[in-house]
């Protein structure tokens, strides 16, 4: 019996074998945009590329909420869309999108 050198377990949003590239691509896109959101909501003259950001990042949440197909992409999905809805709102009370 062989053992395997790989000791921790595969971090994957697949966790059900099938390969998801529409909804792994959302759960990037949101991602991006909730960091991006998030990091740049501590500026205050950073108020538009936030709100915009977040605006984006959590359209793009809540799509990837009604079409994904594991738990993985759902728990993802809450965490970066959580962060881009934090980065809208300071984003709009910071001077919003205009």
């Amino acid at each position: 019996m062989a053992l395997s050198t790989n000791r921790f377990p595969a971090l994957t949003l697949n966790t059900d074998g099938h390969a998801h590239p529409r909804e792994n691509t959302l759960v990037g896109i949101t991602a991006l945009l909730g960091v991006l959101a998030f990091t740049t909501s501590f500026f205050y003259n950073l108020h538009l590329l936030t709100s915009l950001a977040g605006l984006f990042g959590v359209l793009t949440g809540m799509w990837g909420q009604f079409i994904s197909v594991t738990t993985a992409e759902r728990f993802v999905l809450v965490i970066a869309t959580g962060m881009s809805a934090w980065g809208l709102y300071l984003g709009i009370a910071h001077g919003g999108i205009w």
